[in-house]
């Protein structure tokens, strides 16, 4: 009898896999049947294309009806796939011509009324569909904007099934009436976020404030060396830890850094927007991140709201959530060991591969860590005056519950002095303004791009061993420090990749050529906190 197809996307993590929508009627009793590997949303489907075909006008064939989603191999799950399978059935019941919607991709839930709600994930499924070479892609109203950030796909954004069967006859197109025009909220939106999945990733992003109300880099007062550290770190990618007593301002720093991380670039902005689409925090009227991301959960999250988890297929957690960003994590020690030993691979790897029964999915998870810690449960382990009343057992196992394997993974560790009275009251004068030093990183940044460009390298941080010691080499003479500090079992082979990177990034800061003996220095002494007769401050800047 009639038959048509359409497509649409299965997502598995953050990348998308194009499925095509099968539909057959033939006769026999009327039944409506859904094959090939759908999850309880999407066999709930059947019931909302039935009545969103009806109400907008349409005959609900009374046939044997059968809907394949090929390959049936593929789990498939959500509501996206709503729009495809009614335009799969209308195009078998030919009310729409079959072959008009052959190479077309539909995302899109559909409403008992028919009108076309907004998905999660439209991003990297139109990424998924250009990649495959599809080039027409008809989604949400709402969700246009996103899905046009993929260049060479056009994309017709819908406001009901009504109007997409108008378009798809060449017929009059009916004007649907938005809810906000009349005054009231807007319901389509609620399918863009997810209830819980916003403040509670602890994800903040820099569009939410005011630009007069942004907190500054000159709000710190004194700590001139956290913050060249944190220079340090924003130029060349590298993992921080602030150990210091509460109150001496390790949050504030950690708080102001995304602002001096320079824009992302296209490709990064793709990349973040659609881990934050798939997540289901993607604000809506914000279609591109362009500003690096900033999470910080707080320390009794779990080892899979870290790395990713979740009923089903892994989803992503905040270690992806602040892929091309900074992931914060206050009270580093608080956290639990299990949590804090997961962040390992992906330091190393930049992506996080999750295994679950109902499949393995890679999500990409290149971000720059920032710890900051206390040096014991009451904190005033290393304070003068006022004493430490822990017993060394309680400081040796606070301290411990940041591993040894996973502190050699932080290029580098600061200590954050408690603020001094003059400091404070402003005698020294304020320190320097975000916007300086975030145009001293973005130079850093430039400078070694311009070097590592034909590689798949953009940070210092992201450069190998192999690759610092060969190609990249330092200045003559300038490892002998490091090499000692590796003799006497200080520095491990991946500490000495790590002061080397951490090196480049103060030679680039300064604008030299490659590192000399200084700023191998000064890397050994933001690495190990151990004073190497170099001032930092006129090796960073």
């Amino acid at each position: 009898m009639g038959f048509a197809r359409a497509c649409s996307v299965a997502l598995v993590g953050v990348e998308g896999v194009v499925v095509e929508v099968q539909a057959d009627l033939e006769a026999g009793v009327a039944a409506f049947t859904l094959v090939g590997l759908p999850d309880k949303s999407l066999v709930e489907s059947r019931d909302r294309v039935r009545a969103a075909v009806v109400n907008s006008g349409a005959q609900w064939p009374q046939k044997k009806l059968t809907v394949g989603l090929s390959p049936a191999s593929v789990p498939k799950g959500g509501s996206g796939f709503d729009l495809a399978v009614a335009c799969a059935v209308l195009g078998a019941a030919e009310r729409i011509d079959p072959a008009s919607i052959d190479d077309v991709v539909m995302i899109g839930e559909l409403g008992l009324d028919g009108r076309v709600r907004p998905v999660r994930g439209v991003l990297p499924a139109v990424l998924a569909a250009a990649e495959a070479g599809y080039r027409q892609v008809v989604v949400p109203e709402q969700s246009a904007g996103e899905a046009a950030l993929v260049p060479g796909v056009s994309v017709l954004g819908v406001r009901s099934l009504r109007q997409l069967i108008a378009v798809l006859c060449d017929e009059p197109v009916p004007d649907e009436q938005r809810a906000q025009d009349e005054g009231r909220p807007d319901t389509m939106l609620a399918g863009l976020m997810v209830p819980g999945a916003g403040l509670g990733t602890g994800v903040a992003r820099a569009s939410a404030t005011a630009e007069g109300s942004r907190p500054d880099l000159a709000d710190v007062a004194g700590q001139e060396r956290p913050r060249k550290a944190l220079e340090v770190a924003a130029a060349g990618g590298h993992h921080l830890l602030l150990t210091g007593p509460p109150g001496a301002g390790k949050t504030m720093l950690a708080e102001r850094m995304s602002a001096i991380l320079p824009p992302l670039s296209r490709q990064e902005s793709l990349e973040v927007t659609a881990v934050h689409s798939v997540a289901g925090i993607l604000p809506p009227g914000e279609p591109l991140v362009s500003r690096a991301p900033y999470c910080a959960p707080h320390h009794s999250a779990t080892m899979q709201s870290l790395v990713g988890g979740g009923n089903g297929l892994p989803r992503p957690g905040a270690v992806s959530l602040a892929h091309r960003g900074i992931l914060f994590l206050d009270e580093a020690p608080e956290f639990s060991v299990r949590a804090l030993d997961a962040l390992r691979q992906p330091l190393e790897s930049g992506h996080i591969v999750v295994a679950r029964s109902a499949g393995v999915v890679r999500l990409p998870a290149r971000f720059l860590l920032v710890l900051a810690a206390n040096p014991c449960p009451c904190g005033r382990h290393t304070l003068s005056g006022d004493g430490c009343e822990c017993p060394p057992s309680a400081v040796r196992r606070y301290q411990a519950r940041l591993s040894g394997p996973l502190l050699d993974r932080v290029d580098l560790r600061v200590a954050v002095e408690p603020v001094t009275r003059g400091d404070l009251m402003g005698r020294g004068g304020r320190g320097e303004s975000t916007a300086t030093v975030a145009a001293r990183v973005r130079e850093a940044r430039t400078r070694a791009a311009e070097r590592l460009a034909g590689t798949a390298w953009t940070t210092n941080s992201e450069v190998p061993g192999h690759e610092l010691r060969t190609r990249l080499a330092a200045a003559p003479g300038a490892l002998l420090a490091a090499e000692r500090d590796m003799e006497r079992g200080l520095l491990t082979a991946r500490g000495l990749d790590r002061v080397l990177r951490v090196a480049w990034t103060v030679a680039d800061l300064r604008g030299a050529d490659r590192p000399d003996a200084s700023d191998i220095a000064v890397a050994l002494e933001l690495r190990s906190g151990i004073p190497r007769g170099v001032a930092l401050g006129a090796g960073a800047a």
